[in-house]
C-alpha cells in the first residue's frame, strides 16, 4: 500500500498534490524525476509543499528511482504491446494476454487517483502511463502529457485526446499531432538534470586521470549508454588507431565489454594509448566529461539529444535500430537535417565513422557551426517550462 502522507502536509498553505506516471526506461523516468525536483524547488521558494505519488510498474526503472528519491510509489497492472508491421503478429497470445491486463490496471489506477485526490497528473510515457492517464480522465483530474521524442509515443498517442496539455520537446512535433489536439500542445523541451549543465573540463581531467591527453587535440566522447553498445564498441575499436592520430578518446563501453577492449588497446603504441581512456561506466563525472568533449559519438535517445543540444555539442549519432517505433533514427535524422548532428543509419562501419567524424576533428570552425545549430535546438530551461505547464493545468 502506498504511503500518501507528506512532511509538507502540515503547512498552512495546502500542498500541491501531483501524481506522476510513466517509466519502464530512463527516457520516460528521468524527465519525470527532474520535473518533480524542479516543481519541489519552485513550490518551496513560495513556502508551499509538494505531495507526490508515482504510479509505475514493479519491473520498471521507476520502481527503483522513485523510492530512492523519497517519492511514494504504487504499482498497477499493465501490458506491453509487442508491435509489428504484420497485423496478425499483433494478435499474438502474449499481446492478447497483456491487453487483458489493461482494464485491471485502469481500475487499480482509478482507485489510486480517487484516494490520492491529485490537483494534476503528469504522464511521461511508457505502457504504465495508459491506465493512470485514463483514470485521470475518469476522475476529471487535469492530465499533462510530456513527450520526449519528435513523434508521440504509443502511450501518449492513446492519451492525447484526454489531455489538458501536451508538452512536447520539439516544434517539429506539433504538426505531427492529430489536428483536434494541437491546441493543447506546448513546446517545453525535454527536462535534463541541472548538474549536466554545470560540468567543468578540468575536473574531468583530474577525476579520470587524463594527464596524458593532449589538450591541443580535440576530445571525442564515445558512449553506447549505461550497458554499452556492441555495435558502437566494434566500430570504434576498428577505427581506434586512426582516431587516436587525431583526437583524445574517452570510451564508455559498458561493464561487460571492458576486458576485450582493454586487451585490444594493449597493442597500441604507448603515446596514442595514453590518449585513450576506457571505462565500463561513467557516473558522477559525466557532466565534466561532456564539458571536455569536442565531439560525441552515441545513440540518439531523447534524453541524449536533450543533453547534447542544451550543451551545444557536435554529435555523430548511431541510432539503436530496435528502438520503439524506430524513434532513435527519427531523432537523429531530425537533427541532421538541421545541420546539428550527423546521423549514421543502416550498416555502420569503421570507414563510415571515419567519414563522419574526420571533418569535425579536422575543422574547429565546422565543429563550432554544428555546435551553434545544436544549441539552437537545445532547451536548458525545459524543466522550468514543464513546471509552468503543470502549475497552469493544476490551477486551471
Amino acid at each position: 500500500m502506498a504511503d500518501f502522507s507528506s512532511a509538507g502536509s502540515s503547512s498552512q498553505v495546502p500542498p500541491l498534490r501531483l501524481i506522476v506516471t510513466g517509466g519502464g526506461t530512463g527516457g520516460h523516468t528521468y524527465p519525470a524525476l527532474t520535473a518533480v525536483r524542479t516543481l519541489q524547488n519552485r513550490l518551496a521558494a513560495e513556502g508551499r509543499a509538494l505531495d507526490v505519488l508515482w504510479i509505475g510498474t514493479a519491473e520498471g526503472l521507476e520502481a527503483r528511482v522513485a523510492p530512492a528519491e523519497g517519492i511514494a510509489f504504487a504499482t498497477v497492472a499493465t501490458g506491453k504491446i509487442r508491435r509489428s508491421a504484420n497485423p496478425l503478429k499483433m494478435m499474438s497470445a502474449a499481446n492478447m494476454r497483456d491487453m487483458a491486463r489493461v482494464p485491471l490496471g485502469v481500475a487499480q489506477a482509478r482507485k489510486l487517483v480517487a484516494d490520492f485526490r491529485p490537483d494534476v497528473v503528469l504522464a511521461t510515457g511508457g505502457y504504465v502511463a495508459i491506465p493512470a492517464g485514463l483514470a485521470a480522465r475518469m476522475c476529471r483530474v487535469p492530465l499533462v502529457l510530456h513527450e520526449q521524442t519528435v513523434r508521440l509515443g504509443l502511450a501518449n498517442r492513446k492519451l492525447a485526446g484526454s489531455a489538458t496539455r501536451i508538452a512536447v520537446s520539439s516544434e517539429s512535433t506539433v504538426p505531427l499531432l492529430p489536428p483536434e489536439v494541437r491546441g493543447a500542445a506546448v513546446v517545453t523541451g525535454n527536462p535534463i538534470r541541472p548538474e549536466v549543465l554545470a560540468g567543468q573540463a578540468d575536473k574531468a581531467v583530474q577525476a579520470l586521470g587524463l594527464h596524458n591527453f593532449d589538450r591541443r587535440m580535440p576530445t571525442v566522447y564515445v558512449t553506447g549508454g549505461a550497458q554499452g553498445s556492441q555495435q558502437i564498441n566494434g566500430v570504434v575499436r576498428d577505427a581506434l588507431p586512426w582516431l587516436l592520430e587525431r583526437a583524445n578518446v574517452i570510451h564508455q563501453c559498458g561493464p561487460d565489454n571492458v576486458g576485450a577492449l582493454r586487451q585490444h588497446a594493449a597493442a597500441l603504441p604507448a603515446a596514442p594509448a595514453g590518449r585513450y581512456y576506457l571505462a565500463g561506466f561513467v557516473g558522477p563525472e559525466l557532466p565534466d566529461v561532456l564539458a571536455l568533449a569536442d565531439v560525441v559519438v552515441s545513440r540518439s535517445g531523447a534524453g541524449t539529444l536533450a543533453e547534447l543540444t542544451a550543451l551545444g555539442k557536435p554529435a555523430v549519432f548511431i541510432p539503436l535500430a530496435s528502438s520503439a517505433g524506430n524513434e532513435q533514427a527519427h531523432n537523429a535524422r531530425h537533427l541532421e537535417e538541421a545541420g546539428a548532428a550527423v546521423a549514421l543509419l543502416g550498416d555502420v562501419t569503421a570507414d563510415r565513422l571515419r567519414d563522419a567524424v574526420g571533418p569535425l576533428l579536422a575543422d574547429p570552425a565546422r565543429r563550432e557551426e554544428m555546435a551553434q545549430r545544436a544549441r539552437a535546438h537545445g532547451r536548458p530551461d525545459a524543466a522550468d517550462r514543464l513546471v509552468d505547464v503543470i502549475l497552469s493545468a493544476a490551477s486551471g
